[in-house]
This record gives structure tokens, sequence and C-alpha cells, in this order.
């Protein structure tokens, strides 16, 4: 195969990774921001849901590369 046999895989670990850190950075990076700032705090409940689907998606994705 072109890009080896565990593309997909290694997509799903990337693409749920980035999902995972970017909205937790997100999270964090506004938490001490000034109140008349251009930041605004990205609403909490779909930011947790969004944390949780990258994490276990990044998880899905390492469980499938250990066991094969």
């Amino acid at each position: 195969m072109f890009l080896g046999e565990n593309l997909i895989v290694l997509l799903a670990l990337a693409f749920g990774g980035a999902l995972a850190v970017g909205n937790f950075m997100a999270l964090v990076n506004t938490r001490g921001a000034p109140k008349d700032s251009d930041y605004e705090r990205p609403p909490l409940g779909r930011t947790v849901v969004m944390i949780v689907v990258g994490l276990v998606v990044s998880l899905w994705a390492i469980v499938s590369l250990i066991s094969s």
C-alpha cells in the first residue's frame, strides 16, 4: 500500500488528538483573558464533549495499532 496499511488508523489518531488538544487549549487559553479583550470563551458543554470525542477516537486508534 502507498502510505502504509494503518493509514486510516493513524489519521484517526492524528485527528482525534488534534480535536482533544485543540479544544482543551481553547478552553484553557481564554481562562485568564481580560474582560475587555477580543477573546471569547468557548461554550463549556460543547468543548467538553469535543474533548471526550477526541479522546475516545485517539484511544480507539491506539488500541487498534497495538492489537494489529
